[in-house]
């Protein structure tokens, strides 16, 4: 029997990268998985996968997508926050609007998301709730000051979060990966790269299967005693 037969999954962010590696490890667990992200999704297709266009930050339109996933599968158990934005700029040569956007969608999206999910949750005292942070966190990594600042965000309301919906039967943790290969660290210089990874306890970028362990465990019913908690992965010391 698959660990997540039956299950229904929100997660943002699915057009591509970690989102949509997620989605695809959830189907083949079994889940319904409800995805979306700023663009369209041209390549994951399957008969228990539904993909909206969807703006993280545009509040009418998440709680409208909640609320059409909620009607069709009639609950939400796990929602995985994975949508996000970064850049790598020295502060001084940041532009407002930049650092805004920064903010806009790796927290904001996250809060707006996470509250409409757990509206739903509370319904059937049950749910999973994975945010995503970052290694650039605890590391403190020069030119990524408001992406780090919208991460360590994240991690302070998933703490509080959890504390918030906990007597809903919700947990709420966050995950903070390594680089992982993907669109989102493209473009950063590869002597960057290399020097943060030689600031890890398992020298090696991540991998995108790296993640599954851990976010699979935290999502089932077998981590219902955790919740508050950030999992920095790579060795972060």
């Amino acid at each position: 029997m698959h660990a997540f037969a039956d299950r229904v999954v929100l997660i943002t962010g699915t057009s591509q990268g970690l989102g949509q590696f997620l989605a695809q490890r959830y189907l083949n667990e079994g889940a319904l998985v409800f995805g979306c992200a700023i663009v369209p999704d041209e390549t994951l297709r399957h008969d228990r996968y539904d993909f909206t266009v969807l703006d993280v930050t545009d509040e009418k339109a998440v709680a409208a997508w909640v609320q059409r996933a909620a009607k069709q599968a009639r609950r939400i158990d796990i929602l995985i926050n994975n949508a996000g934005v970064a850049s790598m700029n020295h502060s001084l040569l940041m532009p407002a609007e930049t650092a805004k956007r920064l903010l806009l969608v790796n927290t904001l999206g996250t809060f707006i998301v996470s509250r409409e999910c757990a509206k739903i949750m509370q319904r059937s005292k049950w749910g999973r709730i994975v945010n995503f942070s970052s290694v650039a966190v605890p590391l403190r990594l020069e030119g990524e000051a408001m992406y780090a600042a919208a991460k360590a965000a994240n991690e302070a309301f998933t703490r509080v979060f959890a504390r918030e919906v906990a007597a809903f039967g919700i947990t709420c943790n966050a995950i903070g990966p390594a680089p992982i290969p993907t669109d989102l660290i493209r473009n950063v210089p590869k002597e960057r790269i290399d020097a943060l990874v030689g600031r890890l306890a398992v020298k090696r970028l991540g991998a995108k299967e790296d993640l599954w362990p851990t976010i699979s465990f935290l999502t089932s019913a077998a981590a219902d005693y955790v919740t508050g908690q950030v999992i920095y992965l790579g060795g972060v010391g």
